[in-house]
């Protein structure tokens, strides 16, 4: 079994690490299962599966895809329909959570609730959240910030955000930025590094020295979406480059795990 930490309180947050164990010192580097665990022929993304299977390789936070049903039930799903994995051609949020629930994949796998994902990863696993939610509802966000703080996520929740949702989510949950992002809110009033947190696939050594003498955190994605041009070899040639730049913390597909194997 693989043992992997992820986004560990040394790398430049100021948040302590609810759940760090002084045991996973040893590991080097520190992942974010993409698409809501361990994915792969057997098992789905953002599935009870895909997140038992991120508990058991020792990951300690995955990335999970938040929509909205019709009737206002938080989700977990990537795509705005359930095409890919449930064979149904109707968007997320033209349905029901009544009528989402009974949906199964080829593989047995349903739909989980927001909540739902949040107590499999209780005391196991902490979130990143791709909020793929329109709008800047205050009130749901506020919710949504509620049972992070239920389960014990919310001190080390990160966000993967929507320029409508920036405003209500700043100074909450760490946002995503890219480098030229973060150097225009470094001059708006009231910055905080701990805000934020500098996300690409393409991070260079001056990336990180610059966010290391601000006190941001780094982490770098390498996932099949954006990277699929490049082929496996590429994709591990940027790995080892961005290794070698100091990055330690990385968003990933779970299939790139072998990369990191100390």
């Amino acid at each position: 079994m693989i043992r992997v930490l992820l986004i560990a309180c040394l790398l430049f947050s100021t948040r302590p690490i609810a759940g760090f164990s002084q045991s996973h010192n040893k590991e080097k580097y520190h992942l974010v299962a993409h698409r809501g665990g361990v994915v792969d022929e057997h098992t789905p993304e953002n599935s009870h599966a895909s997140i038992e299977k991120a508990i058991a390789h020792g990951y300690w936070m995955i990335e999970i895809d938040v929509r909205l049903t019709k009737d206002n039930v938080m989700i977990i799903n990537h795509d705005r329909d359930f095409k890919r994995y449930y064979n149904l051609d109707r968007a997320v949020d033209q349905m029901t959570w009544g009528e989402i629930k009974k949906l199964r994949s080829a593989k047995g796998q349903k739909v989980l609730k927001f909540e739902d994902a949040l107590k499999l990863c209780q005391g196991k696993l902490q979130v990143m959240i791709d909020n793929k939610i329109r709008g800047n509802d205050t009130v749901l966000f506020g919710n949504m910030m509620n049972l992070l703080k239920k389960y014990g996520m919310y001190e080390n929740a990160l966000t993967i955000g929507t320029d409508e949702s920036t405003e209500f989510f700043t100074g909450k949950i760490k946002l995503s930025c890219t480098r030229e992002q973060l150097e225009d809110n470094m001059k708006k009033p009231g910055f905080k590094p701990g805000d934020y947190y500098l996300f690409s696939n393409n991070i260079t050594k001056d990336d990180v020295d610059w966010a290391r003498k601000n006190n941001i955190l780094v982490v770098g994605a390498i996932n099949n979406w954006a990277l699929k041009s490049k082929g496996q070899e590429g994709i591990r040639k940027l790995v080892d480059a961005m290794k070698a730049a100091g990055v330690a913390c990385f968003q990933v597909d779970s299939e790139y795990e072998y990369l990191f194997k100390q």
